[in-house]
């Protein structure tokens, strides 16, 4: 398997920032950690990318998703482990994770894993001082972006993975 170009995502809330589209275009595979918001984007990112994977988050739930969409909400499972060239991506929404323990619990939850990817809080996060590396690529909609909407860009090859933070500046309403 050669090098992949995968971009990490969550918490769009129903809304993808263009920004972060456009990366996606760059991208082999896009991994939305949860709280999708609606099919429409998915259906923006499978247009930009040939391989797209996805979790639930605690908000993707019927009462909250557009009538019609249920088909789609059904098929996000709560984690999922992507094969990458070098290892394997594991992906949760991690809202079932305490705040104060999370990596650890993570952590140990996903062992086989190369690197986690989740979502929930909305903030930017790259802890890779333990293995398998925890990431939240904080919030890539309009939703409590802490300083703009950002997702993470990891390079995955079998010599080894690196990964690359992308923050973008709030777009200011109109």
């Amino acid at each position: 398997m050669s090098a992949s170009h995968v971009l990490l995502l969550a918490d769009t809330h129903g809304h993808l920032d263009a920004r972060i589209a456009a990366l996606a275009r760059e991208c082999d595979v896009v991994v939305h950690a949860g709280d999708v918001g609606n099919a429409a984007v998915l259906d923006v990112l499978r247009e930009c990318s040939a391989r797209v994977f996805a979790v639930c988050g605690n908000n993707d739930v019927a009462s909250k998703w557009p009538r019609g969409e249920r088909d789609v909400l059904d098929d996000l499972d709560e984690s999922i482990a992507v094969d990458l060239p070098g290892g394997k991506l594991a992906a949760t929404h991690g809202d079932a994770f305490a705040p104060k323990t999370r990596h650890a619990r993570l952590r140990a939850a996903f062992p086989d894993a190369k690197a986690i990817v989740y979502g929930h809080s909305h903030r930017l996060v790259i802890d890779d001082g333990g293995l398998p590396w925890v990431l939240n690529p904080g919030a890539a909609g309009r939703a409590r972006t802490y300083g703009g909407p950002s997702c993470l860009v990891l390079d995955a090859s079998p010599r080894g993975w690196r990964i690359e933070a992308r923050r973008f500046p709030p777009i200011s309403a109109r």
